[in-house]
């Protein structure tokens, strides 16, 4: 047994005594109760530390709580130790180390390395041929920082070992957790590293692709070790195929094949027959190159065929990614890149986009101490937590260090090498951010534009304090709607966070080369012959930002002057200007069919823009308002008794459900209200109550009850946030009081935890220290107490009105026919300059595709 020393590098390490069986059992005795072996549920983090990118491979190591299971690293251990009072940490080690040369100077043969026991990934810089792992783990006890090196089954009692052996052996908490959903990751197969490969000379062509052993040409699976395209396996509704992917691996053995069809430059769909699941495999792009694919050059479709043939794909992840460019990697604090963990780039974009803004990096990364010492007991399961380890780990610079000539040169004579992280992996973050969410959950791509409206969502249901950086992209829109019988108007406002750009194809400037290329490729089709280069729509600015202006016409209008529906003529104008403006260009559609398609389109996006002309100018001379008479109020027969024998907590409102609605253009604080008084029976009965209400003038207000604290701002009621302004219902206060709590520890405790009476008293024992400044919470309350006495108006949604001058930063790409398939990358503009995020990589961008663009993000200038 060691003392600190040996872990931290400090005296006294090396005369450490040890001691004897029954030494190390009484030492162990007062924690017995303390140490737990984990149950089925029980969620083992030993990858990844709570509050940081800290692992088992960083300097320091991870220490996992041998009671809660999670894992910190060493700058956060001592904080969980001291919250908590526990005590006895399993510490896990990696040790990367270049392998031995034999005298031939080559690596000594390969060999079993028993000495590896985590489920860690390996770095993906390193050659597996050149370097060895060992892994190390001791029981370490604090506040002593007593070491007892594993395994030691003679020495420790049985239960000790059992729990040591349990969290050893233990699976990932990311591991796939329901049949329908993907938490966050897939396994590694087992195969991957080691795959056979034969060197048969088949190549495998970009389309046309036909089962090997019958005629279908859909379902069609690659075996990656020798080339065979086969079928899937059969579906109870006769879909799928005849099993000859399957049956070809019980006569040949050959584990792994690649769904064709599915493959781009962000992965493909891979089955393992041995492992019996969806698996992923690391090495994909070379097995598939031994075939002849360059995943770089492919991308997604439902059916698998033509589409690699259409070459402007092949040049649009080209452009975008500034392919063929001799790019510098940039290192430093505001340069991380984000490990993809399997069409996560729409999360990694956004997120990146996101911590570009001071507002946002002041509130989490500025708060970084408070955030993380207030924290509940469990930060894998706390929004504010987990955005502040991301922020930090983005923006502090600790996980993007270039490689020093010099330090390596001293490793290597050291025989150990400490490889140079190369960004960092959102799974915890994304794991919370995604949680009872149908897509974001799944391992599926996904729309950028609809995360980051669900990480807004998330951001004002857990404000800190009165702070809400999310208040920078907020603005109210005017919308003027025109009855065509009477003439007479309408004016309301409504929040939203974005600004959705209509493509207006019918302003192409180059219409005659894209209708040259239209009666080209229905000639290719029908002659079977490969399709011509596509031609990209080149669409002016201009057009799209007037077709926004433009009148729009509405059917079923309820006009109030006529108690009935009619039709009119809606306009819609800013309001207010938000400090950062989003602009998204509407590039996905439906076609006639109803598959989603997308607008391959040149957009002359401007570096600086100004929207001044579309401020709002409210109630013109000459206008006739419309009589403030609400339409009835028609909910579904079948939900009436339902309804009224229900209402829901705003904390528990479906936000699915919510988030279906945005989705389709509805403000979000509409989409709340909808949900909440249909009593959460789901998007449809919310959309008919949408379209019942959606000409009231309080249609995209705050959602507003009793109970809760009267009227709220967007970043109040509606997100169940827990500002001063925010009193706690006094019920569950009641309930924490009758426990022997102090008044004030309850008020703070709910406003901390957004009313939530379990996790309150969770943060209640975890904050003993609160007690003490219990006068400081009365003054508190008491100045809240005034400020809602004395405003005798409900105060709107908080914005931040201003110039409508603005000047480009960032911008997110996608490349690809849909949201569901493809990749995304993020440009951002930093220290002058126009750097590309894309996923783990980041470099100084050369020719940022700025006319490319999917999303883009404005800040406000000076007019």
């Amino acid at each position: 047994m060691q003392r600190r020393g040996a872990l931290f590098g400090m005296p006294g390490g090396s005369g450490s005594r040890k001691m004897a069986a029954g030494d190390i059992g009484e030492l162990l005795v007062p924690h017995m109760p303390t140490i737990r072996v984990p149950r089925s549920g029980d969620r083992v983090y030993k990858n990844e530390c709570a509050f940081s990118y800290d692992s088992p491979n960083s300097e320091g190591g991870l220490y996992v709580c041998m009671n809660t299971f999670l894992a910190f690293g060493r700058e956060h251990v001592e904080r969980h130790f001291r919250k908590t009072g526990q005590s006895v940490y399993m510490h896990l080690k990696r040790h990367v180390r270049e392998k031995v040369r034999g005298a031939s100077g080559g690596a000594l043969p390969k060999r079993r390395n028993s000495k590896i026991f985590l489920d860690l990934d390996t770095d993906d810089d390193l050659n597996s041929d050149d370097y060895e792992y060992e892994d190390e783990a001791k029981l370490v006890i604090f506040p002593d920082h007593y070491e007892i090196a594993l395994p030691n089954i003679e020495e420790l009692p049985a239960l000790v070992t059992i729990a040591c052996d349990a969290v050893l052996s233990s699976k990932s908490p990311y591991r796939k957790q329901d049949p329908d959903t993907w938490e966050n990751e897939l396994p590694v197969s087992k195969y991957a590293n080691n795959l056979t490969q034969l060197d048969n000379g088949v190549r495998i062509p970009p389309s046309g692709w036909k089962c090997a052993r019958c005629d279908l040409r859909e379902n069609l699976w690659l075996n990656l070790t020798d080339g065979s395209v086969l079928c899937g396996k059969w579906f109870f509704d006769s879909s799928g195929g005849n099993g000859h992917a399957l049956e070809h691996y019980r006569d040949m053995g050959y584990p792994l094949a690649v769904k064709l069809g599915t493959i781009t430059p962000d992965g493909a769909d891979v089955y393992s027959f041995q492992e019996e699941e969806p698996v992923l495999d690391p090495h994909l792009a070379k097995h598939l190159a031994h075939f002849g694919i360059d995943m770089l050059h492919m991308y997604g479709t439902e059916n698998g065929l033509r589409d690699n043939d259409i070459k402007p794909r092949v040049s649009e992840w080209e452009v975008i990614q500034e392919t063929g460019t001799k790019l510098k990697p940039m290192y430093g604090p505001g340069y991380t890149g984000l490990k993809n963990l399997g069409n996560s780039c729409y999360l990694s974009s956004v997120m990146q986009a996101i911590f570009s803004i001071p507002e946002f990096q002041r509130a989490y990364v500025g708060n970084l101490p408070r955030i993380f010492d207030y924290s509940p007991l469990d930060p894998t399961q706390d929004f504010n937590t987990q955005m502040t380890k991301l922020g930090h780990g983005l923006l502090s610079g600790q996980y993007s260090k270039p490689p020093v000539k010099s330090e390596l040169i001293e490793q290597v004579m050291k025989e150990e090498h400490k490889p140079q992280q190369n960004g960092i992996s959102p799974r915890m973050f994304k794991a919370f951010v995604s949680k009872s969410h149908p897509e974001f959950s799944s391992n599926r791509q996904q729309d950028a534009q609809e995360f980051f409206l669900h990480l807004v969502n998330l951001v004002e249901r857990n404000r800190i304090g009165s702070e809400n950086p999310s208040d920078v992209f907020r603005f109210l829109v005017e919308e003027r709607i025109q009855c065509c019988q009477t003439r007479k108007v309408r004016y309301t406002e409504r929040v939203d966070y974005l600004m959705q750009l209509p493509v207006a194809m019918e302003a192409a400037t180059n219409k005659d080369e894209l209708i040259a290329y239209e009666l080209t490729r229905r000639e290719a089709e029908a002659n079977r012959r490969p399709l011509p280069e596509l031609v990209r729509a080149k669409i002016p600015f201009s057009a799209c930002l007037q077709a926004f202006s433009e009148p729009e016409n509405v059917d079923d209008f309820w006009s109030s002057a006529l108690q009935a529906k009619s039709a009119g003529v809606k306009t819609s104008r800013f309001a207010s200007f938000p400090e950062y403006l989003v602009v998204q260009i509407k590039k996905f559609t439906f076609g006639l069919d109803w598959v989603p398609k997308k607008f391959d389109v040149s957009i002359d996006m401007p570096d600086l823009l100004d929207i001044n002309h579309l401020r709002a100018r409210g109630l013109q001379p000459g206008e006739e308002e419309l009589p403030d008479i609400s339409p009835p109020i028609v909910i579904p027969d079948d939900s009436k008794d339902r309804l009224m024998n229900q209402l829901i907590d705003p904390s528990d409102i479906d936000e699915s459900s919510v988030m279906q609605l945005a989705e389709m253009g509805f403000p979000l604080e509409a989409c709340r209200k909808a949900v909440y008084f249909t009593g959460n029976m789901g998007a449809e009965v919310a959309f008919n109550w949408i379209i019942v209400h959606m000409e009231e003038p309080d249609f995209a207000e705050p959602l507003t009850m009793p109970g809760y604290g009267g009227a709220a701002s967007a970043g109040a009621s509606v997100f169940g946030a827990t500002g001063l302004d925010n009193q706690p219902p006094e019920e569950i206060v009641a309930i924490i009081t009758s426990m022997g709590f102090h008044r004030n520890q309850a008020v703070q405790a709910l406003r901390a935890t957004n009313n939530n009476l379990e996790r309150a008293l969770d943060w209640i024992f975890s904050h003993p220290e609160f007690e003490e400044d219990s006068d400081f919470v009365i003054e508190m309350e008491n100045n809240a107490n005034a400020n809602i006495i004395s405003e005798a108006k409900p105060e709107g949604p908080r914005v931040k009105d201003g110039s409508g001058m603005y000047e480009l930063f960032a911008f997110i790409s996608h490349m690809g026919t849909s949201t569901m398939s493809g990749h995304y990358v993020c440009h951002i503009k930093k220290e002058g300059r126009w750097v590309i995020y894309n996923d783990h990589r980041v470099c100084a961008s050369e020719r940022p595709p700025k006319d490319l663009g999917y999303m883009y993000f404005y800040h406000r200038v000076p007019r």
